[in-house]
């Protein structure tokens, strides 16, 4: 390499090398995200370029959100990560220390109270796993550097800056997922904006680090999402069900009612009305496929995340933190059939 070379390749490493530091307050797109922001909301607008200043791409936030588990798992190895009994066990013990925050959230909102916990219990292990990565960094990065879901992202980071702006938060210091979700039922901010309540009456609503709020705010989050009280969730049938391709759908949403698949032939819990919006859903389990009936409050806990593997896996932590006594009550709907 002749000196020419090597003088250009120093100047072209030093500006790669300044980039990737650099943060995101001169970013052409953030740029006209900030005059957005200040014309329609009244942030200052040197204020916004700060913190966006500090914002840093994280790539490793565009690998995670790539190849997300619910894409690439099977249900059986889906299962795996979160039916583990150390997860039950600690979710019986979050149950029993916030006995009555769960107990008033139930009966305020309609909502199981093992529903509850099995969403953070999924969701953060009951608190433990909050995340690590800086909110504004992923967001940031995933509004400006993701164009597959920039349009999604771009909104959560004007959600994001809302909410620090009423909750006086310091945008930098706040920590999430690799999607910029948050606190203990990892909310994104709109959902913070629209579904954290403050549960315990301290004035403040944190669902960061009071488990209360925590409790209350994905209580709401189902109420507002139309969960029916003592309603059915999922059930799992036998082996060699058979189900018409005319009654499947992609969809998460159900199309069908339990009548329609009764018509149809196959055999479905026979507690249930027959108007119950239902779809069916075959995943893989450790011993073949599986077939269960899904029922509408199943769906609303896919609002919470739209994968039906997710939904499995807070039906079924559920149930095991519901105990044998409440097993197959009308709230989650019967156990599952274990693949032992």
């Amino acid at each position: 390499m002749n000196l020419l070379q090597l003088t250009v390749s120093l100047t072209l490493l030093g500006i790669f090398t300044t980039a990737a530091g650099a943060g995101y307050g001169e970013h052409p797109e953030a740029r006209a995200f900030v005059r957005e922001m200040t014309r329609e909301y009244g942030f200052d607008e040197n204020r916004l370029r700060a913190w966006l200043g500090e914002a840093r791409r994280q790539e490793q936030v565009i690998e995670r959100i790539s190849s997300p588990a619910e894409r690439t798992l099977e249900w059986h190895e889906y299962r795996d990560i979160f039916i583990k009994p150390e997860r039950i066990s600690g979710g019986i013990a979050f149950l029993e220390e916030y006995e009555d925050a769960f107990r008033r959230a139930q009966r305020q909102y309609g909502v199981p109270r093992e529903i509850i916990a099995a969403i953070i219990g999924v969701e953060t292990w009951y608190g433990r796993y909050r995340g690590s990565y800086r909110v504004l960094d992923a967001l940031a990065t995933l509004a400006f550097d993701y164009p597959p879901r920039s349009r999604f992202f771009r909104s959560e980071l004007q959600q994001f800056f809302l909410m620090v702006r009423e909750q006086g938060f310091e945008p930098g210091n706040m920590k999430g997922s690799y999607a910029g979700a948050m606190g203990y039922g990892q909310f994104i901010a709109s959902s913070y904006r629209h579904y954290a309540i403050d549960f315990d009456g301290d004035g403040v609503v944190d669902i960061f680090d009071n488990p209360v709020d925590a409790i209350g705010s994905v209580a709401n989050y189902f109420a507002e999402h139309r969960w029916k009280p003592g309603g059915p969730v999922a059930f799992r049938l036998d082996d060699g069900v058979v189900v018409p391709p005319s009654l499947l759908s992609g969809e998460l949403k159900p199309r069908f009612t339990v009548s329609d698949y009764r018509q149809a032939g196959v055999s479905v819990p026979t507690h249930l009305a027959g108007n119950e919006p239902a779809r069916m859903i075959m995943v893989q389990g450790a011993d073949g496929p599986q077939w269960w009936l899904t029922c509408h409050n199943f769906y609303v806990i896919t609002r919470y995340n739209h994968s039906h593997l997710y939904g499995l896996a807070v039906k079924v932590l559920a149930d095991e933190l519901s105990g044998p006594a409440r097993v197959g009550s009308a709230s989650t709907g019967v156990q599952e059939k274990t693949d032992e």
